[in-house]
């Protein structure tokens, strides 16, 4: 977490849970996929849309039906999901900023087509898409820049899903500190607020933000 504050926080890789066949060793064989149900329209389009093939989305798929039978996610079906995989702690406001990021129509849920939009950028795509996407969870107003209050947020929303039970001796003080950092980092012209300029700039000199973006690799 303090060693990444920009990719390393966004814990994504359950949502590959969700589809546990989805690795390349054990895609299912076409039997199995042929009893996914999905508008052949809608899936060539997303194959077009997105860096997965058309089985990787079918099997996608099936795994997003299976936790979402209506095909939608509403923020609190979202944050419910979210909240298994980290009991020792708060996930709620985190999985909010996360929820609205997958949200890209501003209409309260997140389809099929958004949860598989995202993740083929986080999974597969270049760094700098992958960096955009993580400059518009953080830009929590979706202005354009990054301030100081919206970095607080985050820092507050990651510290308290890992919960004290991860970072016992971890003082009161480390979220604020992780925002002076964050600032120090990448506001190059100390105006106090970050662009997304300076966002880009600035991790993709930074070794360790640079490992991180390939984290999600070889998760499929």
């Amino acid at each position: 977490l303090t060693r990444c504050p920009v990719y390393g926080s966004l814990y994504l890789n359950h949502f590959v849970s969700l589809s546990p066949s989805l690795h390349a060793g054990s895609i299912a064989d076409e039997g199995e996929l042929s009893t996914v149900c999905y508008r052949p329209e809608g899936l060539d389009r997303l194959v077009q849309q997105t860096k997965f093939s058309k089985k990787e989305l079918q099997v996608l798929y099936r795994g997003f039906k299976n936790e979402c039978p209506s095909g939608v996610v509403n923020e609190e079906t979202f944050k419910n999901i979210y909240s298994q995989f980290f009991p020792q702690g708060d996930s709620s406001m985190y999985a909010h900023f996360l929820f609205e990021a997958f949200d890209t129509h501003n209409n309260g849920s997140v389809s099929f087509e958004d949860f598989v939009i995202s993740l083929s950028i986080i999974l597969r795509g270049s760094i700098t898409d992958k960096l955009n996407w993580a400059f518009n969870l953080y830009d929590l107003n979706k202005d354009g820049c990054i301030t100081r209050e919206e970095m607080t947020d985050i820092m507050h929303s990651i510290y308290d899903m890992m919960g004290k039970y991860t970072y016992p001796s971890m003082k009161d003080s480390a979220p604020m500190d992780h925002v002076d950092s964050f600032f120090q980092k990448m506001d190059k012209n100390n105006d106090g607020v970050v662009t997304i300029e300076e966002f880009l700039e600035t991790c993709q000199k930074d070794e360790n933000i640079m490992q991180s973006m390939h984290m999600f690799d070889n998760v499929i």
